[in-house]
């Protein structure tokens, strides 16, 4: 809500990091929920970013506790985006979770989360502080370790990346033929792929679209989403289009 009415919203510096890393055209996908044609969306779209968001997915989805008082919610986001998500990997669309969508994706698979990982002994806290400027806040703050043999090892040409952190949640189990792409020094696991995938279906807990351009680990990271949603939309002979 924003005053007295209810607003579709998307941050942009998603919608940036798409026009200018990925090279697509950024469209906003409303959450509609059951009222959704999810069918016929998916056969006009290339691609699919699940954004960050200060709402968290509803643990009932997970089998996961209540949350804490004043805990921030969007049901109509869960109804949205937890059945759109297998329905579009299965059908070869691109996908790139970020943040709440990188949770969304794991519960999407039947993983569950931390609602407080900064609670769970041996690990960090993972969350940013929020009386910095937003420079600050989304300033690099850990190195992840990359898998060998995964697509992001072979993005950064290297084992380990540093990224910024401003999250509070976490995976706690990792869903169904999810493949661990990258963990922090805690061990916390901070991105991942769909391992049968028939195409780009990556998800990671930090924040590449933050000043995409002046990172040459996150421009190549959205370049490989833009490369694969081209594939796509030139299967369909059209100009790639995201959601």
């Amino acid at each position: 809500m924003l005053g007295l009415h209810a607003y579709h919203l998307v941050q942009e510096k998603y919608l940036t990091a798409v026009l200018e890393a990925a090279r697509g055209i950024p469209l906003i996908i409303p959450a509609l929920g059951a009222e959704l044609a999810l069918d016929e969306l998916l056969s006009v779209i290339d691609g699919l970013v699940f954004t960050g968001s200060p709402s968290n997915v509803e643990p009932q989805h997970y089998r996961g506790e209540p949350s804490a008082a004043g805990t921030l919610h969007d049901r109509q986001r869960d109804a949205t985006t937890l059945p759109l998500i297998p329905k579009a990997i299965a059908a070869g669309i691109p996908v790139l979770g970020i943040c709440r969508g990188f949770q969304e994706m794991n519960v999407a698979f039947g993983g569950s989360l931390w609602q407080e990982l900064h609670g769970v002994p041996g690990h960090i806290d993972h969350r940013e502080n929020t009386g910095q400027p937003l420079e600050d806040q989304y300033g690099p703050a850990h190195d992840v370790l990359l898998e060998p043999r995964g697509l992001l090892h072979r993005l950064a040409g290297s084992d380990r990346v540093r990224v910024n952190s401003l999250h509070g949640q976490g995976v706690r189990e990792l869903g169904r033929g999810l493949i661990v792409e990258a963990r922090a020094p805690d061990g916390v696991i901070e991105a991942f792929r769909v391992a049968d995938a028939k195409s780009f279906a990556l998800a990671l807990q930090w924040h590449p679209e933050w000043q995409v351009t002046r990172n040459p680990f996150s421009s190549a990271l959205f370049a490989a989403f833009g490369d694969a949603c081209r594939a796509r939309a030139d299967s369909k002979n059209r100009t790639p289009i995201y959601g």
